[in-house]
């Protein structure tokens, strides 16, 4: 399927990727366009627009895009949900040092853009900072499950 955002990525707009990919939909592709041009661009291709204003897969109810997304496809892995709550409090400011986390990533995330402003790039480099905090978060979860 191909899948549909803003540009410029950051926490949200990367994590929502990786979540997809691993999660939802192993051959997705993505666009990146300006947030004034995904009503339009989603309606020409048939993309599935996440994590802008007023789309199904955006913020909603004090959740940012991560967590909608687990909601909509029932994703239920409580390493995911573990990460789940870091990408949330990474991606809300005022909410930044809910998790002890969320300022490393939201770090990261902001060093990645500094020096790779091609999202796609920055996406492929990103995603294996998610697999390694995905794998973390498990090993928390089955320590905490001991």
């Amino acid at each position: 399927m191909l899948w549909i955002t803003r540009s410029h990525v950051h926490v949200d707009r990367v994590a929502c990727p990786w979540l997809i990919r691993r999660f939802v939909d192993s051959e997705a592709q993505f666009l990146f366009v300006p947030r004034s041009q995904i009503e339009k661009v989603a309606a020409e291709t048939g993309a599935i627009p996440f994590d802008a204003p007023g789309v199904v897969l955006g913020h909603h109810d004090g959740k940012c895009s991560f967590e909608t997304i687990i909601k909509e496809y029932g994703l239920t892995d409580p390493g995911l949900l573990r990460l789940a709550k870091i990408v949330h409090a990474a991606d809300i400011a005022e909410d930044l040092y809910t998790d002890e986390i969320a300022p490393g990533l939201e770090a990261i995330a902001s060093g990645f853009s500094l020096i790779l402003p091609d999202d796609r790039a920055n996406l492929e480099k990103q995603f294996v900072v998610y697999d390694a905090l995905y794998a973390w978060c498990r090993l928390q979860v089955a320590r905490e499950g001991n």
